[in-house]
């Protein structure tokens, strides 16, 4: 099969391997000519983001990086990112990278041109208005993992460094105007960060369709993209070179994320205070999570996954659903328990009130109270 395609929903995407090739294209698409290139410090000296800069380079685009960037990303590498953009008299990011870099470099391109600080524009109500959306710069994202979908996301995940708190900025701008998905950036990585974005992707799906709130069009997109997650995680995890298996688990990415429009729920509201507080990769605390949410949410979610289970292959309905996550994440090298990645009961009452705080708590299908807060978080740590 031919993976390759240009697509407009929900932004333009440039698909199909070698597509980096096209990535100074793509910014005269956006409308840049003074790209600045936002990634992780992982990934700067790596060769994907040499060949990037390549690019750029030969089409008279400059070189020019940031990547003072946090697993975590905060307030405090958004300072430096913003600094940087004006310093070098930039017009627009490149997003590159995984979650922290595609999270810091729409940030940066929404905070360029803001007087306000960026709390003030956290997804609460009607904050977005706040931004001047004449002011963010155009944002092209290239994501190197196939998990988080920020390459399609209208928000970012900032950890406050002061509070330990992750938080999730909004504005319809922030998504990025042309997206180059390139499986081939994604054949380098090991396999326990494939299996940890790819059960990210996963979750993204797996919540969105639980979520209560109506989209249709939602529903069926976290239903595929379960399907492609499933039959695809396994092979990229085992055989990194696997490029269709890594194309399939690049376009379930995009499609949780843009699945989530319909809402996150319980298994996100777990992870985000988790994260910030223990520094845990987001996936993989995803991931651990899942199981004991699945049984608090099994009274409004096991018709809809008994009627999923047959199309996702398995038997058994929700049930059979439920009994496939945990042998799902046993084969992935996925732990048991939170404890396994360092995090401490110590944090509870911490972690509950981060919980209650994150407004994935909005799409969960129960309502999330401290009371089963509290018993979710003695069940996974």
């Amino acid at each position: 099969m031919n993976f390759q395609g240009n697509w407009s929903y929900p932004t333009a995407i440039r698909f199909g391997a070698g597509r980096i090739a096209e990535l100074a294209n793509t910014c005269a698409e956006a409308g840049i000519k003074r790209p600045l290139l936002v990634t992780d410090r992982g990934l700067a000296s790596l060769p994907i983001t040499t060949q990037a800069l390549d690019v750029l380079e030969a089409a008279g685009l400059g070189r020019a990086v940031f990547a003072d960037v946090d697993p975590n990303p905060n307030e405090l590498n958004l300072a430096a990112g913003v600094a940087a953009y004006r310093s070098g008299d930039h017009d627009g990011v490149i997003a590159f990278g995984g979650g922290s870099g595609l999270d810091l470099g729409k940030m940066v391109a929404f905070m360029a041109g803001q007087v306000r600080p960026v709390w003030d524009f956290e997804d609460i109500g009607d904050w977005w208005t706040r931004a001047d959306a004449d002011a963010i710069a155009p944002i092209v994202a290239v994501p190197t993992t196939a998990g988080t979908g920020s390459e399609v996301g209208r928000a970012s995940v900032l950890t406050d460094s002061q509070t330990h708190e992750k938080k999730i900025i909004f504005h319809p701008k922030v998504l990025p105007s042309v997206v180059i998905c390139d499986p081939e950036l994604t054949v380098g990585m090991p396999p326990a960060i494939t299996a940890g974005t790819g059960l990210d992707a996963f979750a993204h799906c797996v919540e969105a369709f639980s979520s209560p709130h109506y989209h249709p069009m939602s529903q069926g997109i976290a239903l595929e993209g379960m399907r492609l997650v499933i039959n695809n995680l396994p092979r990229a995890y085992s055989n990194g070179a696997d490029i269709e298996a890594r194309a399939q688990m690049m376009s379930a990415a995009a499609m949780g994320a843009t699945a989530f429009q319909k809402g996150l729920g319980a298994i996100h509201a777990l992870s985000h205070p988790v994260g910030a507080i223990f520094g845990t990769h987001h996936g993989t605390t995803n991931a651990v999570c899942m199981p004991a949410v699945l049984s608090l949410n099994a009274p409004a979610i096991r018709d809809r996954f008994d009627r999923a289970a047959g199309y996702l292959g398995m038997v058994g309905g929700f049930d059979g659903f439920c009994a496939f996550v945990q042998s799902f994440n046993d084969s992935l090298g996925i732990p048991r328990r939170l404890s396994e990645l360092g995090v401490s009961a110590d944090a509870m009452d911490d972690l509950i009130a981060g919980a209650l705080r994150d407004p994935s708590c909005a799409g969960n299908p129960v309502e999330l109270t401290e009371p089963n807060l509290r018993a979710l978080f003695e069940a996974v740590i």
